[in-house]
């Protein structure tokens, strides 16, 4: 049988797409540093515009819409990339005449730069967790505006359902396009993939959940880098780039801490900061062994994002230095960049999986960065049992030295424990039914809620019921469904105590109406059979006392828990408080 370009044999399943690298301030020899990167493949329309994203180029600061970005076909069947530095068999072509001032100035080149991004990013959850990924926003695609508005800032917002990046200018009068940095566009659509698999933890909870956001998209876009080697390789050793070795010098923890690879959108920090700073972020650099989580300069949502940040790239670096350990030196003092390259793009892309996959091992509701580290830690024992180059312990190591610990409800080795199911009843539900229907999860629930410890006072919804597909290194495959529950109970703060032994604060008003929320997620392994409930329990009166406290203090109980641009503000807040630091 014939497909739709009249051949035989299967449709291809990417398409390959040049961006900037890093952004527009990356350089070497002068120019900018370009990648060529692989984004599915599908169908596109002017904008472009494909299944999941919509570029839509209008620039609300002058009213104006930009001309969309159409990719040609070509007789391959696949599309034509107008900005490539390689030919179709991959040789490269000669780069032509201001090429860098047309990447910089061209809009077009803009919505190609941000459709692959998104992208690939999406693409990168999508093979983590093994099925398809929802944004957080209404409808299928998600609407990208290049040039939104005139100002140092990006974000995403649930309400509009879009990606938004702004751009102003920096320095010499440059401009500057958050679009053109892989870092920022990484982060946002993070953002908004983070949004559709877990939409509560964009309400105000605790400090860690503002902060779990912020941390978490920057992970995505640090360690998502290290997937392009001509870049890695390139950015290892700026005075040599294209040499086949590179001296030791360059590959001790201080020297990466300081590179380009490290830091996060690096045009943004010297623009922001009048070029005194080389990004707008270096987390890595935080000095381990302070009690940074009781500290209250580390309260606002980036700072305290950061930890995560700094604790997981620390754990990358010992993790990568020990691999190249094992492969030794080609000549005294110098080691083969390829290996050196291809053992970092290994070690980011597990840590990057497991970022992502233990997202199903988290609660729905009010996470911790505890609760985040025991998911990391669960999961990756799930799918890697042996752990040879033991990822785990110096993701335990390096969270304690951040002052992150592992959850309560873990075992003493940082682990989520089995669910002990053997007063389970699965008599009342059908096995396939469980393995996407929210109304039998529901039923399962509601038959065994005694067992499960689920309090059915309040409200008690499936929010999602997600079959999953994890592939390990071994090349087997885990099988697992991840049901997502919530419970809710509305009252007023003078019953929080007789019902749920919550103290509130002592100048809450007493009938001021408050949403308590629980909830958890049950993972059922391939053969339908309940081993992980990870929950936070409604009726954990501690818990939810110092998140009313928290609400109540910050001012979240004003009404102002449901504001979906509230991203936005915070991006700009961030953003300010740079410019103030001058």
């Amino acid at each position: 049988m014939r497909n739709t370009r009249g051949s035989r044999h299967s449709l291809v399943n990417t398409q390959k797409l040049t961006i900037i690298a890093q952004d527009p301030s990356v350089r070497i020899g002068g120019k900018i540093l370009m990648s060529e990167v692989d984004v599915p493949a599908e169908e596109l329309l002017a904008g472009p515009r494909g299944y999941r994203v919509n570029v839509i180029d209008f620039d609300t600061a002058t009213s104006t819409l930009y001309r969309p970005a159409v990719l040609k076909r070509a007789k391959n069947g696949q599309y034509e990339d107008a900005f490539a530095l390689k030919k179709a068999d991959g040789t490269p072509r000669k780069r032509p005449k201001r090429y860098d001032h047309k990447l910089v100035s061209d809009p077009t080149f803009h919505a190609q730069n941000v459709y692959a991004i998104v992208m690939r990013t999406l693409a990168q959850f999508e093979f983590a967790l093994g099925r398809r990924v929802p944004w957080g926003s209404q409808g299928h695609q998600i609407h990208v505006a290049p040039h939104a508005f005139a100002d140092a800032n990006a974000f995403y917002s649930r309400e509009h359902r879009g990606i938004f990046f702004g751009y102003f200018t920096g320095p010499s009068n440059r401009p500057i396009f958050t679009c053109l940095s892989h870092d920022i566009v990484a982060h946002e659509t993070t953002h908004a993939i983070l949004d559709g698999i877990r939409s509560r933890y964009l309400e105000p909870s605790s400090p860690d959940q503002a902060a779990f956001h912020e941390g978490f998209a920057d992970i995505i876009a640090l360690l998502s880098i290290f997937s392009l080697p001509d870049l890695v390789g390139q950015l290892l050793d700026r005075s040599t780039p294209r040499g086949r070795m590179i001296s030791k010098a360059h590959l001790t923890a201080d020297a990466l801490k300081q590179s380009v690879l490290l830091g996060l959108a690096e045009e943004m920090g010297v623009g922001l900061s009048k070029g005194r700073e080389s990004a707008l972020r270096r987390s890595v650099k935080l000095r381990a062994g302070r009690p940074y989580m009781s500290m209250p300069e580390f309260s606002e949502e980036h700072d305290r994002g950061e930890l995560l940040v700094a604790a997981m790239m620390n754990a990358f670096l010992e993790i990568w230095m020990s691999r190249l350990a094992k492969i030794g030196f080609v000549s005294p003092g110098k080691r083969d960049r390829s290996l050196v390259v291809e053992e970092g793009a290994r070690a980011a892309g597990h840590l990057l999986t497991m970022s992502i996959r233990a997202l199903d091992y988290c609660p729905p509701t009010d996470i911790t960065f505890a609760d985040y580290l025991s998911a990391l830690l669960t999961v990756d024992r799930e799918v890697v049992p042996d752990d040879k180059y033991r990822y785990r312990a110096a993701l335990l190591r390096h969270f304690n030295n951040f002052d992150i610990r592992h959850a309560t409800g873990a075992d003493v080795d940082g682990l989520w424990k089995q669910f002990d199911g053997r007063e389970l009843v699965y008599a009342r539900t059908h096995f396939d039914s469980m393995l996407r229907d929210k109304e039998e999860v529901f039923r399962f629930i509601w038959e065994n809620r005694k067992a499960l410890d689920i309090d059915d006072r309040g409200y008690v919804e499936v929010q999602s019921v997600r079959p999953s597909i994890r592939i390990g290194p071994d090349g087997f495959t885990l099988r697992e469904t991840v049901a997502e529950y919530v419970q809710i109970m509305t009252l007023q703060a003078k019953e929080l105590k007789a019902a749920l032994k919550i103290t509130p604060p002592p100048d809450l008003p007493p009938t001021m109406r408050i949403r308590i929320f629980g909830g958890g997620a049950l993972i059922f392994n391939e053969y339908g059979q309940l081993k992980y409930k990870i929950a936070n329990r409604i009726e954990d009166a501690k818990r939810q006392t110092a998140r009313l406290k928290y609400l109540w203090e910050s001012g979240a109980l004003d009404g102002d828990q449901q504001d979906g641009l509230r991203l936005a503000r915070l991006h700009r807040a961030r953003m300010a408080r740079a410019e103030r630091s001058e």
